[in-house]
């Protein structure tokens, strides 16, 4: 099953794009329209296709699973088989009662059950034996949508250096709401696993770096993570539809003869047309009452308007959604009861699903197309319709909770929640003249012409192929075992050494209060020990202020520097080596406590030669909103002062512009002058240090990889091992 040849891509989604049925005990199989499937099956056939899923089909008998086996293998699909109750729990449980409800902000009906909550895990464990039965490390996993949200780290554990994707098809819900779920650090620890996390839109990216930073302290860089040792990478990918099969599909025979028949049966009235299954999401009791109000407002449309409303059933023996069907058969009952006439009813009503065929007439010839869902990852029914048009007029009515709302612009967008703003957008619509209609779907159909489901799927695969070989680049920066023997035996060899070491978050972890981030005894002993050994020079260049280095450091007879460089000790004197002028502070200090005054958990540093406006302690949110207002703020006295003005980790410093760490460690040290040179920091001031420093030299950055340093290692722990390995 894991051949050679071609680059293997694997996807992995609930359900199989085909589903199995036994009929007179024979296996039959029917195979899925759907977007996802079309997107994938056009991928270029240098991948080697493979899908991981459910066959829709339950069976505890074991020559049946054998046979399904051996029949959608040929196909290259691999049937992970579950239970009737793995079903009820995992799926109408965990993935459509917990997480569905949730993302998509129907927080009321979020239904918290530990049961629901180990079959999810089950689940996602089953699939896991399914993928590596399949996969290898060299094969691309792509996985889709909230039922495997587990699954990355799942895989990852077993398979470290496969190539991993995730696409959640549904919103991804703001902090506020996502923090409510109780398991939500092991979701987004699944996610972790993954290499490239994609989203329909920047706003579902953006709930999901914050709440990743609120709940684990994990921070994007861009749309960069650093986790562990690996480099992950979050971003928008649009998902588009199969647009050629819905623009022409008016030309195909038989969708001529469906057009044929619902211009015979509606010729005499406009149509207005409503696709959707049977969900709360969707905001069709709001749809109805809308409709309801503009044949209230505007009489004048009795008789020449109705609304073709198709509903696919969905889950309807499960209450809530029972209780939906019920309102929404009250509802219409209630417009048709109030508003027909002999020969004319208001609401053309079907209950059931139907052929492309047939849906495609019903895009080409209906007038307007009314999509109001409540929230909706994409909406493709919206994209089917605009395509479907070709060059016929129509006009789309649209969600702007509707993620294609941010590509469908010259719809006309509504807020689904106000059916007076829905009803007024219907009686534009339908007054809208024919030159406009056309010209807003010509501009709509451009994008999903140009942004089709093929384009998606292969930009998603083409993105995560680039993050995986700048992983690779990154990896080789992670320090090893054997690169640390490596510079360990060029310390013990060399003559003259010299090691220059940052202090906050290289040689101690950051924390809360950075007047605790004190050295420990081992940490002491350590540092004494290095500056006692012979033909080694010792120095400390810091951004703290003399006081704090003294306190802490000041056992140590050697070089340490303050401030960026802007002072130093040497033999146990400090000598300065700034500007004494001082005047800039107070316009400073006044803007910086502006700020402060206005955020919680902030504070100012006032040290000898620099201001530092601190915020570790803020709202991850609020802080970076800050941070931007007062470097914004800060820009122009900084320019016309001559201060250098830099945002560093959880800090925006304002200093004089003449001395940096890189300077410190031009002026002072001759790098001639030895065999061996070490530096080591964490953050971009550090990097300054490393430019300074001859090409042959160790530099090490700790925490996230820098394209200034030769190595990295992930915390301060690592770097301390590495510098005591120099004293055996």
């Amino acid at each position: 099953m894991k051949g050679k040849g071609n680059k293997r891509l694997i996807i992995v989604s609930n359900r199989l794009p085909v589903k199995a049925e036994i009929q007179d005990e024979v296996i039959h199989f029917e195979k899925s329209a759907g977007g996802l499937a079309t997107g994938l099956n056009s991928l270029p056939t240098s991948y080697e296709k493979h899908w991981i899923g459910w066959p829709g089909i339950y069976t505890d008998n074991n020559e049946t699973e054998k046979e399904l086996d051996l029949s959608l293998g040929s196909y290259n699909f691999h049937p992970v088989f579950l239970t009737e109750d793995d079903m009820e729990n995992y799926y109408e449980g965990y993935s459509n009662s917990t997480l569905w409800p949730l993302f998509h902000y129907f927080y009321i009906y979020t239904v918290h059950s530990d049961k629901y909550w180990q079959a999810y895990k089950k689940v996602n464990a089953l699939f896991l034996e399914k993928v590596l039965e399949v996969a290898t490390n060299k094969d691309i996993l792509w996985i889709q949508d909230y039922h495997l949200m587990l699954l990355p780290m799942m895989v990852r554990e077993h398979l470290p250096s496969i190539r991993i994707g995730f696409f959640l098809h549904i919103p991804f819900p703001s902090y506020e709401l996502f923090r409510t779920l109780e398991n939500r650090e092991e979701i987004l620890d699944g996610l972790l696993g993954s290499d490239l996390i994609g989203f329909h839109t920047f706003n579902y990216m953006r709930h999901f770096i914050s709440a990743l930073a609120r709940i684990t302290g994990i921070e994007s860089d861009d749309n960069m993570f650093h986790y562990g040792n690996r480099t992950l990478s979050v971003d928008t990918f649009p998902m588009g539809i199969n647009y050629d099969s819905f623009y022409k599909a008016s030309k195909q025979p038989e969708v001529k003869r469906f057009t044929s028949s619902f211009r015979e049966r509606y010729s005499d009235r406009k149509i207005i047309l409503s696709v959707d299954r049977l969900d709360y999401s969707k905001g069709i009791p709001g749809r109805l009452e809308a409709f309801r109000l503009l044949l209230e407002n505007h009489p004048e449309w009795i008789g020449k308007v109705s609304l073709l409303m198709i509903l696919v059933p969905s889950r309807d023996s499960v209450d809530r959604y029972n209780d939906l069907k019920t309102t929404i058969d009250e509802l219409t009952g209630n417009i048709n009861g109030s508003f027909s006439q002999p020969g004319w009813i208001p609401i053309h009503y079907f209950y059931k699903g139907f052929s492309f065929n047939e849906l495609t007439a019903f895009y080409h010839e209906s007038d307007v197309a009314l999509v109001t869902p409540l929230r909706d990852g994409m909406n493709l029914v919206a994209k089917e319709y605009v395509a479907a048009k070709a060059k016929k007029p129509g006009v789309l009515i649209l969600s702007e909770m509707a993620g294609a709302a941010i590509e469908l612009t010259d719809a006309l967008l509504v807020n689904p929640n106000n059916t007076g703003e829905i009803a007024a957008a219907l009686n534009t619509a339908l007054l809208m003249p024919e030159k406009e209609q056309k010209a807003r779907l010509t501009g709509m159909q451009k994008k999903l012409r140009k942004y089709d489901v093929v384009r998606w799927a292969g930009e998603f695969i083409d993105k995560l192929e680039k993050i995986h070989l700048r992983q690779r680049d990154l990896k080789r920066k992670y320090l090893s075992q054997y690169q640390a023997d490596e510079i360990a035996r060029a310390f013990m060899k060399a003559g003259r050494k010299l090691i220059i070491l940052d202090y906050d978050g290289t040689l101690v972890p950051f924390v809360n209060d950075p007047a605790k981030a004190l050295p420990g005894t081992p940490l002491k002993e350590l540092l004494e020990n290095l500056s006692g050994t012979e033909g080694v020079e010792l120095a400390i260049v810091s951004g703290r202020d003399s006081d704090f280095l003294e306190s802490a450091l000041g056992f140590l007879d050697i070089s340490i520097f303050a401030e960026h460089g802007a002072m130093r000790r040497v033999k146990g004197k400090w000598q300065s080596l700034y500007r004494k002028d001082l005047s800039w502070q107070p316009e400073i200090i006044r803007i910086m406590k502006e700020i402060t005054d206005n955020t919680p958990g902030s504070h100012i540093e006032k040290k000898k030669t620099s201001l530092v406006w601190h915020y570790r302690s803020t709202d991850r949110w609020l802080a970076d909103l800050r941070a931007a207002q007062l470097i914004n703020i800060l820009i122009y006295p900084c320019t016309r002062r001559q201060l250098h003005l830099m945002r560093g980790d959880k800090i925006v410093e304002v200093k004089p512009s003449e001395y940096t760490k890189g300077s410190a460690i031009r002026n002072f040290f001759n790098s001639g002058d030895y065999d061996f040179i070490l530096a080591a920091g964490d953050d971009t001031t550090d990097e300054d240090m490393f430019d300074a420093l001859p090409e042959g030299a160790v530099t090490i950055k700790v925490g996230k990889p820098s394209e200034k340093s030769r190595y990295t290692v992930l915390n301060s722990g690592e770097l301390i091992r590495l510098l005591s390995s120099f004293q055996k």
